[in-house]
């Protein structure tokens, strides 16, 4: 999969909490959204925005992807066969770096689990 077909499927699929996501799909959606992030940032401090402070266009950019962004967590965590309820450890400090980046990273099931079949790419 690449960079502009993960973020096409991410925004298809952006309120699909059941079926699974690839690694490719995951870690090239947060890759897309980073890249947005560092150029609006960018943007920002050319058109003299105070470090610090959110734009217009940060707001709007952070509202269109939270959604896809969780989703595509959450998909991520059905290709492991986990719940999607794992996503909660977000909101602990040691959630954060394990155990959710190990799973992010880990390679996903092989076939069918108890969330469908094992997703291309």
């Amino acid at each position: 999969m690449d960079l502009v077909g993960a973020v096409k499927v991410c925004f298809v699929k952006y309120a699909n909490f059941s079926d699974r996501a690839s690694r490719s799909e995951f870690w090239l959606f947060m890759l897309f959204v980073t890249i947005l992030g560092i150029v609006l940032a960018i943007i920002d401090v050319a058109i003299g925005v105070p470090l610090g402070e959110s734009s217009l266009g940060g707001t709007i950019v952070g509202l269109v992807t939270f959604i896809p962004s969780l989703s595509v967590a959450a998909r991520r965590l059905h290709d492991l066969n986990r719940s999607g309820w794992w996503i909660l450890l977000y909101l602990t400090i040691i959630g954060i770096l394990f155990p959710l980046l190990y799973w992010y990273c880990k390679k996903g099931d092989d076939g069918e689990n108890d969330f469908g079949p094992n997703p291309i790419g």
